[in-house]
């Protein structure tokens, strides 16, 4: 199975980009990873907010194949503890999944199109993070859940 992370617009921030680099590096010791940014939207000081989750969202769907299995990041998603989160990439795996997506959206959210596609919606926390800080956040996660499945030592109960 190969895992791909989606998030609107590139990090900005270096100590973040840095830490993307250093979990992603980490992770492609258990598993196929990608992180693919689709750039931001030019000019949309003209556009309302539905307008510009809608034009993402035309974006987001061009990146996803009908065999893939698209969860979004979102506050209203479904919430974890690490083991358990662990335990559902692992009932992924076992599924014959070729590819889980896992989807970052823009400052505004997803469009209803993109509601409508996904297969899944998980919550990292009840509080509300930037778009930049959810990348490093989500992607630890990985690396900790698949950690947790190899049982080595980086997580503690």
């Amino acid at each position: 199975m190969q895992i791909k992370l989606i998030a609107i617009g590139k990090t900005d921030h270096p100590a973040i980009q840095r830490l993307i680099d250093e979990y992603s590096s980490r992770l492609e010791h258990y598993v196929r990873f990608e992180f693919e940014i689709i750039p931001d939207l030019k000019n949309t000081k003209s556009l309302s907010e539905s307008a510009q989750k809608e034009k993402e969202g035309e974006l987001i769907l061009k990146k996803v194949q009908n065999s893939d299995e698209l969860i979004l990041l979102d506050e209203r998603g479904k919430t974890f503890s690490s083991v358990e989160f662990s335990e559902y990439l692992q009932k992924k795996m076992n599924s014959g999944l070729r590819q889980l997506i896992f989807l970052i959206g823009g400052p505004y959210g997803f469009s209803e199109a993109v509601y409508s596609r996904a297969n899944g919606k998980i919550s990292l926390s009840k509080m509300t993070f930037s778009h930049q800080m959810v990348r490093p956040f989500f992607i630890e996660q990985l690396y900790r859940g698949f950690t947790i499945l190899k049982n080595e030592p980086y997580h503690h109960e």
